[in-house]
């Protein structure tokens, strides 16, 4: 299998240049690549400090290690850290923020056994987190062929997934973990059932994040003004499946204000909605404040998470897709919140406990997503599902301290 593995990343790498030609998306991922080695390098030759890297498969993996890198940071001022992501989709937005807690970020190379060895090389990294999942084979061997602490947080893991199904390749990986953090008990259990001993139940990381962004939301009055005393609702990450059932919902409940943040920028889809809203419409950036407005699209990056704060329910896009984006940001405001029908209901856990809670709704049409909505405009109904949020994100934050408290166990370094 490790052949098999290596042969397909080798092969990978080489059609990579060819396949660029032909698709932009693989053609940012591949130019973002180019000058990876010699950027680290050069990196690495002015900044000699001890360093902590976290690898992450894309934005929402961050935002789960970011507590952990703060806390890390707190407990060894002198760590520097740095960041590699998978995908452009989590590099580029990082990038652009110019974060001052992260040292540095990098994509990660192809996984072919030169590439890993090169990588980690350079990286020479004192402690290494991997973030949820995306295990690349020859990394972490290099990593645990240097001796280097190796440690996966925020763990989720299914079953059928390859590492419970049989021995061998795929559940070696595991093993190349010096000790795994889970977010909850089923992992533990899938962990025990292969023989694997080394874990400690820590929770969800992001259930720190959250309450991290709504205790220190960012700040807009224009929007303060604009709200006033009428009642918002958020639209969050969504998608063209999402506004066929959130469309007739707006033209139906004109009462209310509603900000739409799509998943995408793209303005086509967005000048589409437009067109079949019944409200006065503005894009944010080129609102006119003076002028009349009941609907507004965010056309930019890096609002959303902050924009629940003006929510009085949200609703979170993609799960009629490929996947159901972050619940638990409005949560976090104690918003409740809708999503879409769930086409794999395993991959999303915290939309299955949202509905148990009683704080989150799925739903499958617009007939089911009215007769929620109206369920939720009665007062009784909706302190009940603010009080379930505020309960369930109070009784879960938390991971990232006791993930650096057993560290401090395990590494005498720290």
């Amino acid at each position: 299998m490790k052949l098999i593995y290596n042969f397909s990343m080798i092969l990978s790498e080489w059609l990579m240049p060819i396949l660029s030609l032909i698709s932009s998306k693989i053609r940012v991922f591949w130019t973002g690549r180019k000058n990876l080695f010699q950027n680290l390098i050069e990196f690495r030759e002015k900044n000699k400090q001890p360093l902590a890297w976290f690898h992450v498969a894309s934005l929402g993996e961050y935002e789960q290690a970011k507590p952990v890198i703060e806390a890390l940071i707190l407990k060894r001022s002198d760590l520097q850290v740095v960041v590699s992501f998978f995908s452009p989709s989590g590099y580029i937005p990082i990038q652009k923020k110019k974060l001052k807690e992260l040292a540095y970020i990098t994509y990660l190379p192809l996984d072919t056994p030169a590439n890993a060895r090169k990588f980690v090389n350079l990286m020479a990294p004192e402690i290494v987190f991997f973030v949820k999942y995306d295990f690349w084979n020859n990394v972490l061997h290099e990593i645990k062929r240097h001796g280097i602490p190796l440690y996966l947080i925020a763990a989720s893991f299914r079953e059928g997934q390859p590492y419970f199904r049989q021995k061998g390749f795929f559940r070696d990986q595991i093993f190349y973990f010096d000790h795994i953090f889970t977010q909850n008990t089923k992992s533990l259990s899938l962990l025990d059932e292969i023989g694997y001993t080394a874990h400690t139940l820590a929770g969800d990381t992001r259930f720190d994040r959250v309450s991290q962004t709504a205790e220190f939301a960012a700040s807009f009055p224009d929007l303060e003004k604009w709200k006033s005393e009428d009642p918002v609702i958020v639209l969050g990450s969504v998608w063209q499946e999402d506004m066929e059932i959130l469309i007739p919902l707006i033209n139906q409940k004109r009462r209310y204000k509603w900000i739409i943040a799509p998943h995408s920028l793209d303005p086509k889809p967005m000048e589409s909605w437009r067109g079949r809203l019944e409200g006065d419409c503005e894009f944010y950036s080129k609102w006119d404040k003076q002028a009349p407005c009941e609907i507004l699209f965010i056309d930019n990056v890096g609002m959303l998470s902050s924009l629940y704060q003006f929510a009085r329910v949200a609703y979170v896009g993609g799960g009629f897709g490929k996947g159901l984006h972050n619940i638990l940001e409005p949560l976090g405001f104690h918003v409740p919140v809708f999503f879409g029908k769930l086409a794999n209901s395993r991959k999303f856990p915290e939309a299955k406990i949202s509905q148990e809670k009683g704080c989150g709704f799925e739903v499958a049409s617009f007939a089911e997503l009215v007769a929620q909505f109206e369920r939720l405009e009665e007062g009784k109904h909706y302190h009940t599902a603010v009080k379930s949020a505020k309960m369930w994100v109070t009784e879960n934050t938390g991971a990232a301290a006791r993930i650096i408290g057993k560290l401090t166990k395990l590494e005498k370094r720290l």
